[in-house]
Parts: structure tokens; sequence; C-alpha cells
């Protein structure tokens, strides 16, 4: 299939419509950082200084889905094209590349990394055989472009270092199972979280004590989150999504039991942990997401 395939898959009015929305928030990043006439703000910015911004609209963008708003959903993803756009014209101003060429890559890795749609290749009957396929041709690029490098390109290698601890942890676990560095099974892995766990409170226990440190309490700790996140993987579930749930879930609680202080015309830092405790309890039983 081929562009022209694709594009004929929308509407030519709406096509249009499209075009003339992305390219007038294009002109509109253009004139911001023209240097004379633009925003000192924008003119000033760079890859780096822009680069926690776009860190955190990505966040919004799940926030809003997370809690199925859709105009903010609008609102955050313009937010986020905002920062490719952003990105895009640095670099065009310092003859890199330009916004076209960001879509014309990622439009063809599309097309190259999903030949069942585009070619003519069979056996994708549904989404686990292409996640599989996926990272087989992620896997054969990286290999490719060890090979232009002249590098030698490790399991490991290419997994981003500014990624979210939970999720650098599972795509560095993934990339590793997929050479069979693996535990076999469930049971032996929860039999490492135990293990973790008794090294972290051996490390908590001597740090009362006086004998042990921060640091080796840190290291621990991490190595407890480290496997915990191994079996969520090998159950196939979402840890950052379990964390943002239960983050979401005290949330409620707290400000359920909060509320209740104020029903009372007491200070909550005036009450005591036991009656906290208990207000806490009468917050779960009226959890509606129970």
């Amino acid at each position: 299939m081929t562009g022209a395939d694709d594009a004929a898959l929308i509407d030519d009015a709406k096509a249009a419509e499209v075009g003339r929305s992305f390219l007038r928030l294009v002109d509109i990043m253009a004139k911001l950082r023209d240097p004379v006439s633009g925003c000192p703000w924008d003119v000033k910015q760079t890859f780096a200084t822009i680069a926690p911004y776009t860190i955190e609209e990505a966040y919004e963008v799940a926030d809003a889905i997370q809690q199925d708003d859709m105009p903010a959903l609008v609102d955050e993803l313009g937010d986020l094209l905002l920062q490719v756009v952003f990105h895009s014209r640095i670099a065009e101003e310092m003859n890199a590349f330009d916004i076209g060429s960001v879509c014309n890559a990622i439009s063809d890795k599309m097309v190259r990394r999903h030949p069942h749609v585009f070619g003519d290749e069979d056996g994708i009957i549904n989404a686990e055989a292409q996640t599989v396929a996926w990272e087989e041709l992620k896997a054969l690029e990286r290999a490719a472009s060890a090979a232009v490098s002249g590098k030698d390109m490790g399991v490991l290698d290419g997994v981003a270092k500014g990624l979210p601890a939970l999720m650098r942890s599972l795509k560095l676990q993934k990339r590793a199972a997929r050479v069979g560095f693996d535990w076999p099974d469930i049971g032996q892995i929860l039999a490492k979280v135990h293990e973790e766990l008794g090294e972290f409170e051996a490390e908590v226990q001597s740090g009362v004590k006086g004998l042990g440190s921060k640091t080796r309490m840190t290291d621990e700790l991490g190595d407890v989150l480290f496997t915990l996140v191994n079996v969520a993987r090998k159950l196939d579930l979402d840890a950052d999504a379990a964390l943002r749930s239960t983050i979401a879930k005290f949330e409620r609680r707290f400000q359920a039991v909060e509320a209740s202080y104020r029903v009372d015309g007491l200070e909550m830092s005036d009450a005591a942990l036991e009656d906290m405790e208990c207000r806490w309890q009468d917050a779960k039983r009226t959890d509606p997401e129970l």
C-alpha cells in the first residue's frame, strides 16, 4: 500500500481540514520562535529546557484518559502535540530536521512495522502476535543500526535512561527475557520477592540500631521494587497502572477522612492516630471503588 493509498482512506475535505489545522499550529510556533517579533520565553528555549514539559504533558494525557475526561484529553493532546512541533521547530532552525521529517519518519516506521497491513505478509491473527512481530522488527532495526555504526549492540542497549523507573525496569526485563534470562515460573519470582524483602528488613533493622546506612537500605529497596516489577511482568500486569490505581484509592480515602473531621468541626492534625485509623476503616467500607 502506498502513501496515496493511505490518504485515500481519509475524506478529501477532512484531510484538508486536518492539514490546515496542523499547519496553523506549525505557523504559530514559527511566529513564537521569531527572534525579532516572537515571544522572549519561547525564543529562549532549547531541547533540554522544554524536555521536562514534554514528559509532563505526556503524563497529563495519561491522567485525562484515566479520568475519562474527553474535553481534557483534547486539551492535553494539543499540549503534547505542541511539544512535538516545538522540538521540531528548534531542529529546523539548526538545519537538523523539520516537522515534515518527523511525520515521514513515524509514517515510514508504522508502514515498516505493519507488513501484514501495508504489505503482503500474513500470520498476524491477533494483538499478541503483533506484539511479538513488533518486537522482532525492532530488534532487526537495532541490529541494522549497529551494523551501520560499527558498534556492538547489546540486548539492553537502546532503552532510554530517562524513562520512569517502573517503565524502564519493565523494558529491561522484557529484553533480558527474550534471550532466555528469565525465571521459568512465577513461584520462583515470588520467592525472590520474599528474599529481597528479608534483606531490606535486615538493613532497616541495622539502621535502627545505628549499624546500617541509607545507601544500603536504598540498594535493598531498589531490589524489592525491581523484583515486584518482574512479578507484574510475569503475570501480565501493569505495575505503573497498579501503583496509579492505589494512589488514587489513597487520595479518595484520605480525603474522606479529612472531610469527616471538617464535618465534626475538628482539626485532623489534633486527632489521635487510633481515631484516624477508625475513620480510615470507615472510608474503606464506603469507598465506591471497592
